[in-house]
């Protein structure tokens, strides 16, 4: 993104941090696609019977955000963090409430792996994987962000480095080592 648009959102944060209402509606054209993009990552890998679309899931965190106003915004890449932070509680709402009206229905368990990052076909229990992210994050904080930075807020490498103000090498590094320690939670 060019300088001038990263500007443009932070300097909309700010104003929507104090008060002002219109800044959240001036900032949401200037992030919405890489919001869709995100979400698209996320929809991709949902079953096919899925009620929630892409489109669905960024309104969604626009809901969300209305409630996040006092939130105190440092710049672009805190908003996308916390937009991948509401995209997953999100997901793990509607997948808790989908294996609810399931009855116990069974998920389907397979590993966290890169291809899942463009698999059209759902190969994740939402929902262990959240529960092994919240027990990754109380032993790996960082670790946990790379994950939920890549695989809920659908983040390349350099964006998630971007965001967590570290190299991409370390979030190569943290990816692996969240993966393998993800793996054995799964198990």
């Amino acid at each position: 993104m060019a300088e001038e648009p990263a500007k443009d959102i932070t300097r909309l944060l700010h104003a929507w941090s104090e008060g002002d209402e219109r800044a959240l509606d001036a900032l949401m054209p200037l992030v919405y696609d890489e919001l869709h993009r995100a979400a698209h990552f996320q929809m991709a890998r949902e079953a096919s019977d899925n009620t929630l679309q892409t489109t669905g899931l960024v309104h969604e965190v626009y809901l969300r955000l209305l409630g996040a106003r006092e939130v105190d915004w440092q710049n672009r890449a805190h908003f996308h963090a916390v937009c991948a932070t509401l995209m997953r509680r999100i997901l793990i709402d509607f997948a808790r409430a989908r294996k609810s009206q399931k009855r116990g229905g069974s998920a389907e368990h397979l590993p966290l792996d890169d291809d899942i990052l463009v698999s059209r076909t759902p190969r994740v229990d939402l929902l262990a994987l959240d529960e092994a992210l919240t027990a990754l994050a109380a032993v790996e904080q960082r670790q946990a962000r790379v994950v939920e930075l890549r695989f809920f807020g659908g983040l390349d490498v350099k964006e998630t480095a971007a965001v967590l103000q570290i190299s991409p090498e370390t979030v190569h590094r943290d990816w692996r080592l969240a993966k393998e320690w993800l793996l054995h939670e799964l198990s």
